[in-house]
């Protein structure tokens, strides 16, 4: 004679039976068996249509199968099954489980009731870092989430590319930039100006300092970026202006003083002596395609007839001056002179006497001296 304890769902029945099977004591407790149940003897799986020992207490257990609703990339499915956890539930499908894969609940929670298992298998990824390549099995749904479960986790300023937000990517592979950034602050000079102001006495010509200038200093800060040891952007962020340059003042002399000069012929005197670029010119050699005869100041162009710039001949129109090597001339014509500001003279001839100049002269302005002084001889 067989003692049977039946159990399903916390209920027992205490059955005896000589040689039944589990599915006819199933019956004579009132019990419906589904094709998807199983029974339990002591513990281990026994078919439903199998004779039980013909003696000794035994503990046989209904176990009913629970439905269960499977979520994967691939789409939703839905089984019934008498696994005890998750885990063998999703065994018994024939998935092959990993450490790394997705699954939610997890697969030690206990089958009780019917229940939803999202799966996500894990992929393979490559992450790239450190001049390594470090292959990772996850099935995060993101970079950043990916990386977490690597152990890799951005630091600092660290990117990621595609970006930590992206979705994972479908090449499987993952960048990290290390990125730095330093800060620096640099001295900087400023240059201070320089004012001229007249000095009546000192010869015209002649400067004395007045004020010394003092540069200013300003601290300029910038930052630097690298990634991956490379330098990719410099930018000044600010620039603070600490001390302000101090003017120059120097003194320009004004006091006119007229001094002698010996040349060819007997003496002169001048009241001022420049350095000028001398070059010469005769009525045909005026730079234009057709002869000129004419002047500024309306006296033919021969030799003894100067030209200068504009403010110069407006300014000393008519004077006289005195070139070693020319001898003495009237400034009484206009030329262009040089974009640069060079001082200039042109040294007028007649074509039957011209002469090449091409240089650099000094100029003596015989007296007696202007009333204002050109800023340009001063």
């Amino acid at each position: 004679m067989t003692q049977i304890w039946l159990v399903e769902a916390g209920s027992s029945y205490a059955l005896t039976a000589q040689g039944p099977t589990p599915l006819a004591l199933a019956a004579q407790a009132g019990l419906i068996f589904s094709a998807a149940d199983r029974f339990l003897l002591d513990g281990q799986p026994i078919p439903a249509e199998q004779v039980l020992p013909a003696s000794g207490t035994h503990t046989l257990q209904l176990v009913r199968a629970r439905l269960v609703t499977l979520l994967t990339p691939d789409g939703e499915t839905t089984f019934q099954t008498t696994a005890p956890t998750v885990g063998q539930a999703l065994a018994e499908t024939g998935l092959q489980l990993y450490r790394a894969d997705y699954i939610a609940p997890l697969p030690e929670t206990p089958l009780t009731n019917a229940l939803t298992i999202t799966y996500r298998p894990a992929r393979d990824y490559i992450i790239r870092v450190d001049n390594l390549a470090i292959p990772v099995k996850s099935a995060a749904g993101t970079v950043g989430q990916i990386l977490a479960s690597a152990g890799i986790p951005l630091l600092g300023l660290d990117q990621s590319r595609p970006a930590e937000s992206d979705p994972a990517p479908a090449d499987g592979v993952i960048e990290i930039v290390r990125v730095q950034e330093t800060v620096t602050v640099a001295q900087k000079s400023l240059p201070f100006s320089t004012k001229y102001q007249p000095a009546a006495d000192l010869p015209i010509g002649s400067e004395t300092l007045i004020q010394p200038g003092e540069p200013g200093l300003s601290l300029t800060t910038e930052r630097v970026r690298y990634e991956n040891g490379v330098e990719v952007a410099r930018t000044t962020e600010a620039e603070v202006v600490v001390r302000q340059p101090v003017e120059q003042i120097m003194g320009r002399g004004s006091q006119v003083t007229v001094q002698q000069l010996d040349m060819a012929g007997g003496q002169v005197q001048y009241w001022r002596a420049v350095q000028m670029y001398a070059t010469s010119y005769s009525p045909c050699r005026s730079g234009t395609s057709k002869c000129s005869y004419g002047t500024a100041s309306g006296v033919p162009v021969r030799h003894g007839v100067v030209a200068m710039t504009r403010d110069l001949f407006y300014a000393l129109g008519g004077s006289q001056v005195y070139v070693p090597g020319y001898g003495v001339g009237v400034i009484g014509d206009v030329g262009g002179g040089f974009p640069d500001g060079r001082l200039w003279i042109d040294l007028g001839y007649s074509d039957e006497d011209w002469q090449t100049w091409s240089g650099w002269v000094t100029v003596y302005f015989l007296g007696p001296a202007p009333a204002a002084i050109p800023a340009a001889l001063q």
